[in-house]
């Protein structure tokens, strides 16, 4: 069978992978010159590899992927984030800083030193509580999102007062989690902080299971790949072709339209190719606009569209080539610089900013996450620097007053390097480059629409079987037999997974078998 894959992004990589081992001839279409996406790697300035979109990886590693796929063998190396997160002391307070180790031990210690022996006790049950809990959500990231699969998933997880009683700290906000569990606001920010990664805010309904994926930290924390987060495509891509795949990158689809029984996709070239079945690793509305140009119904893409929320974008980032690490008061040697800073010490820092981007406003100041993963891979900078990326919400896509984002892009990254400073002094000093994207910059680079990382909103009604809207949400197209999605507008969303592009792959398989084969469920 010939199949198609309209994008190169991990997802995308990661279908085409299984299938190839399958045996099936598959091609990839990718419009940029550099293959992966966000999940790529590219040097910005000399001798400094950097990524465009992330930096750490979190969910493939506890996947299997990476395992069934045989990665190691292609090159792929990770390095563990331990400690996996670091929250400072407020500028000018002299108290420790939180330190994230692997070890919950290790943790609580921290915890109990900044925060005191309760909160080290409330985390320690934390952790007892939502690791499982969190593994069960893992789980359930595994296919497709069906009521069946998601109930499977969360049978059997324990809470005082039984189901009725699980189903409302899922659905609870995660600052109520956060609530329920500590005392210290420090702590809460750190945490709700690191839950606010997928774009919502802790204060949105069912944004607690995010600040749960903390507690899962300790089984596997977040990897680096070595040589930059582009590490794990290369993989994926070297994996492909030894299965006789191909990959075409600077040839983008410009139509995707029905074609007897398959289909055929127009590139930017002028090649018509035609193949049994596409897979659509593009933005949800990417694709709806390919459908468009191949003459789709138009009533249904605009009803469609019209339904799928892309939310007002998430951040920005400024990729920084120093000659050292931040200091931050207190910290011991690699403390800091192992895994992802989180720069906010009260959860009114995040509030304020994320009413703003609601508004289309800049945030009064940046929140800010920096992650200095050239301590970990020195191989990323030349001898002697080093390499900061400094992730920032919330950044509105579009901006109120009508200005664009060219007239804010500079200062904006001065605002995101003062506040490292201010909790590193001395750090802005050492910036000897950097490279601003702001949500304009990510939408044009990467193809990310709106500026959203994440593609859609991960929002509650937006995940799941709601992904990115319930007939679009088991990777298959109402209407187009033969299409199919994947990527962070289907589920689980956004991040690095690959959770997404193995279960499309599955979908296809059994979509292939002979109906005689097939077994009924039960």
């Amino acid at each position: 069978m010939s199949v198609l894959i309209i994008g190169s992004g991990h997802n995308a990589l990661v279908a085409a992978c299984y299938l190839a081992r399958d045996g099936h001839r598959v091609e990839v279409l990718e419009r940029d010159t550099v293959i992966g996406g966000a999940v790529s790697t590219v040097e910005r300035f000399a001798g400094h590899q950097v990524d465009r979109g992330s930096s750490a990886h979190i969910m493939i590693r506890h996947t299997g992927i990476i395992e069934e796929l045989e990665l190691a063998k292609f090159g792929l190396r990770y390095i563990d984030c331990d400690p996996w997160a670091f929250a400072p002391a407020p500028p000018g307070v002299d108290v420790p800083p939180i330190v994230f180790h692997r070890d919950v031990e290790a943790t609580c210690a921290s915890i109990a030193a900044a925060c005191g022996a309760r909160d080290a006790a409330a985390y320690r049950e934390f952790v007892r509580v939502w690791g499982p809990r969190t593994a069960r959500v893992m789980r359930s990231f595994s296919g497709a999102p069906t009521p069946g699969r998601l109930l499977k998933s969360f049978w059997g997880l324990d809470a005082k007062g039984g189901g009725s009683a699980l189903s409302r700290e899922f659905l609870q906000s995660g600052d109520a989690l956060l609530d329920s569990y500590f005392d210290d606001e420090r702590l809460k920010a750190a945490l709700a902080w690191w839950g606010a990664q997928s774009g919502p805010p802790m204060s949105e309904p069912g944004s607690a299971p995010m600040v749960g994926f903390a507690a899962l930290m300790h089984t596997l924390p977040p990897g680096r790949a070595v040589g930059g987060s582009g590490a794990l495509t290369t993989a994926l891509a070297a994996r492909l072709r030894a299965d006789g795949g191909v990959i075409s990158p600077g040839d983008a689809a410009v139509s995707l339209a029905r074609s007897g029984k398959g289909w055929r996709v127009e590139t930017a070239s002028g090649r018509n190719l035609y193949a049994d079945t596409v897979i659509a690793g593009s933005h949800i509305l990417t694709t709806l606009k390919l459908l468009e140009q191949g003459g789709f119904d138009a009533d249904t893409l605009v009803d469609w569209r019209r339904r799928i929320r892309v939310g007002p974008g998430i951040g920005m980032v400024v990729r920084a080539a120093t000659t050292a690490l931040p200091e931050y008061p207190g910290a011991k040697t690699g403390e800091s610089a192992h895994g992802l800073q989180l720069l906010v010490t009260d959860r009114r820092h995040l509030r304020r900013a994320h009413g703003a981007a609601l508004a289309g406003d800049l945030p009064p100041r940046p929140v800010v996450l920096a992650m200095s993963f050239s301590a970990l891979d020195p191989s990323i900078a030349p001898a002697g620097e080093h390499q900061l990326s400094l992730w920032a919400q919330w950044h509105p896509y579009e901006l109120a007053d009508g200005t664009s984002w060219s007239e804010h892009a500079d200062r904006e990254g001065d605002r995101i390097i003062a506040e490292v400073d201010a909790h590193a002094p001395g750090f802005a000093a050492t910036v000897r480059d950097r490279f601003v994207q702001t949500p304009a910059d990510l939408e044009r680079e990467m193809g990310l629409l709106g500026g959203n990382v994440m593609h859609v909103e991960m929002s509650l009604d937006q995940m799941f079987m709601w992904r990115p809207l319930p007939e679009l949400s088991h990777h298959k197209v109402p209407g187009a037999p033969g299409l199919y999605l994947t990527g962070a507008s289907t589920h689980p969303g956004g991040g690095v997974s690959g959770a997404s592009g193995r279960s499309v792959a599955r979908v296809v398989r059994r979509d292939l078998r002979p109906a005689r084969l097939r077994l009924p469920r039960r």
